[in-house]
């Protein structure tokens, strides 16, 4: 009995030595793009931008890619896991969307650079800093744009990705300046703000073929109704080169519904004829 204590006690003491012994050999830092903060004179801040970069990417490559624009583009917001999708749908093997640039754009203050001015006196109550939304496209169609245009290896195809607030704001850059960008991806769009007031604009005529896609979760009346609303404002008056496409996710509410419906709009927009 002494004897199969002593033989036991020698394993665990073995095994202890050879687990003790397990070493790091290598450490590095990973990345999987840039992180790079701009001194912006139109909004007079500083603006951080978190910066996806595909596998291979070289600044001395003649490959140009198109750019996605993402929204609430913080990191512990919605860039990681939207840049995971990018990644995963330009897998070879995937191929539902091409190699492309992400540029997250973090937040300051949403409610204020998301936002056009309102009526509505409950909004500006909740929403004290409201209606910069002017400044912020400015700043994306004259600071951002360019600068990103300037620096990386892009090509003219541009798209947009924004959600509640950054789905207001997507919206309202379609009726106005629709140019700025290719495709819009517009999720949970908080189209109740000034009581409703852009689903009664007229959008602007686009030069260039444009690709929409839109949708809503189990979000409550009013957000599912103006989501549909948006959709059948613009089928209504639908542009010769716009392509529209509208999903309604029954089981997702609005914190959840943005995965899948990016997702879903990059099988939509992207996929081959």
């Amino acid at each position: 009995m002494v004897k199969i204590v002593e033989i036991t006690l020698l394993i665990l003491f073995l095994s202890h030595q050879l687990f003790a012994q397990t070493e790091v050999i290598g450490k590095s830092v990973l990345e999987i793009g840039d992180k790079i903060e701009i001194k912006s004179i139109i909004l007079d801040e500083n603006r951080v931008l978190n910066i996806y970069l595909p596998n291979g990417y070289s600044k001395d490559s003649i490959k140009k890619y198109p750019v996605i624009y993402l929204l609430d583009g913080s990191i512990d917001e919605d860039f990681m896991h939207v840049s995971g999708l990018v990644q995963f749908g330009s897998f070879s093997w995937i191929n539902m969307i091409p190699e492309t640039i992400v540029v997250g754009i973090s937040n300051v203050d949403r409610k204020r650079d998301f936002t056009f001015p309102t009526t509505v006196r409950k909004d500006k109550k909740d929403f004290p800093t409201t209606g910069e939304s002017e400044k912020f496209i400015l700043f994306l169609e004259k600071e951002l744009q360019p600068f990103i245009d300037a620096n990386y290896n892009t090509n003219n195809i541009k798209t947009i990705i924004g959600q509640s607030l950054g789905g207001l704001l997507a919206t309202e850059i379609l009726f106005k300046k629709p140019y700025l960008f290719d495709n819009y991806i517009i999720v949970s769009p908080s189209l109740w703000w000034d009581g409703e007031s852009l689903l009664k604009l007229e959008p602007k005529e686009y030069s260039t073929k444009k690709s929409i896609y839109i949708s809503v979760g189990k979000e409550g009346a009013v957000m599912e109704r103006t989501a549909k609303e948006l959709y059948e404002k613009l089928i209504k008056e639908k542009k010769k080169n716009a392509a529209l496409f509208f999903k309604f996710f029954k089981n997702q509410n609005h914190g959840d519904a943005l995965h899948l419906s990016v997702y879903d709009a990059f099988e939509e927009l992207f996929k081959k004829e």
